[in-house]
């Protein structure tokens, strides 16, 4: 190697290292290494004088030293860098010119005339005929995205990079032709296959989701198990509030009748405080009637829990309550529910049962408990009127 050349790796390394952005993914000093080490490849199996050697790894070395100032027109940026650095190396004219145009060739657009230029053009895009294509294209693209230049997804990027290798690129020297043009082909196979697998992908996720559109539009079954869940929901909660109300009431009673008991009863046997007779027993009578009311309002029915095989045969009975099976032996309960499951119409309709009968319980729990706040409220309000009018008389 010579001092040129060691040099000016030792000059690419430098600037790389002290003026490249971060940003610069694939177009760095691996690249470059890269290409030098193909270009040598090349060179290696093919009949270059040793002078045409050197101006070609002189320009790989600087071909992308641009990239330090500029992106677009890099070349342009490279030939210049590439001038000012040779001159200092005190190298003639005619080899920096050499150097340059070569330098230009790595352009994309255009076709090489020289061989010179095809050794150069063929290096510099090996890795499109090399087993770390998909590692440089990948690369390629996340420094496209980061530098804002373009986003692209990965159908658009399969689309790119196979348009490239069929319409766009190919190898000029017999060496890239007979070594390169396999692995090529190789990237190339996978690539569409890659973009056949995401488009089958792709149609079938648009399959499902119009699938699923057209099923959520057309059939009822999902609406109509969301009322059933809805109904049910909502009337366990009522149920809930409902005994929760009645409990209220107990509680409440039943301290005013341990109040009662304790400080109004005691003082009963005293001449002196007939009056308070009339008023305690109407407070007692309606804490005791809510009392009762209360209890009734919450106290479970009691149901035979059982059925035959031609209540079920017949659609007759319940199978969603637990009061109609409670009693029934597990293969009993087990064959009627997979009859019922067999029977959408049959399903449907014992859930129509359960929520109507449901419903019907709510209604004679609100109306017990009705009747009990009812009660509650006048015991209340007349035991006051009560108190207040046997101690005016008594005064």
């Amino acid at each position: 190697m010579s001092q040129l050349i060691e040099n000016t790796e030792a000059f690419v390394f430098n600037l790389f290292k002290s003026q490249l952005d971060q940003t610069f993914l694939y177009h760095n000093l691996t690249h470059t290494e890269r290409v030098l080490r193909s270009l040598r490849e090349i060179i290696e199996h093919s009949n270059i004088k040793p002078e045409d050697a050197e101006i070609l790894e002189l320009a790989a070395l600087l071909h992308d030293t641009g990239y330090t100032k500029t992106t677009a027109g890099h070349e342009e940026e490279s030939v210049k860098i590439a001038t000012e650095f040779l001159t200092k190396n005190k190298v003639d004219q005619s080899t920096i010119d050499a150097i340059n145009n070569c330098i230009l060739a790595t352009k994309f657009e255009g076709t090489p005339t020289t061989e010179l230029e095809k050794i150069i053009r063929d290096a510099d895009s090996s890795h499109f005929g090399k087993p770390y294509f998909d590692e440089a294209s990948e690369f390629l693209r996340k420094e496209l995205e980061i530098q804002g230049i373009k986003n692209h997804s990965t159908s658009e990027w399969l689309d790119e990079n196979i348009k490239v290798l069929t319409k766009k690129h190919e190898f000029y020297t017999d060496y890239a032709l007979k070594n390169w043009q396999k692995q090529k082909e190789e990237n190339l196979a996978k690539l569409i296959k890659q973009k056949k697998k995401l488009k089958e992908q792709l149609n079938k996720e648009k399959l499902k989701a119009k699938y699923k559109a057209q099923y959520k539009s057309e059939s009822p079954e999902r609406g109509i198990q969301t009322f059933y869940r809805v109904a049910l929901r909502n009337h366990i909660k009522l149920s809930d509030i409902a005994d929760t109300k009645a409990n209220i009431l107990l509680s409440v009673n039943a301290i005013i009748i341990s109040l009662v008991l304790s400080n109004l009863f005691s003082k009963l046997d005293n001449p002196s405080n007939a009056y308070l007779i009339i008023p305690t027993a109407i407070f007692t009578t309606s804490s005791v009637i809510s009392m009762v009311l209360s209890i009734i309002a919450t106290r479970p029915n009691v149901t035979r829990g059982q059925f035959s095989k031609e209540d079920v045969s017949n659609k007759n009975v319940n199978l969603a309550f637990f009061g109609n099976f409670h009693k029934m032996e597990l293969n009993e309960f087990e064959w009627a529910i997979t009859e019922l499951l067999k029977d959408k119409d049959y399903l449907y309709s014992a859930l129509t049962k359960d929520l109507y009968f449901l419903g019907k319980v709510l209604d004679r729990k609100y109306r017990i408990l009705r009747i009990t706040y009812s009660c509650f409220m006048i015991g209340i309000i007349v035991s006051v009127l009560a108190f207040a009018i046997s101690f005016k008389l008594m005064n």
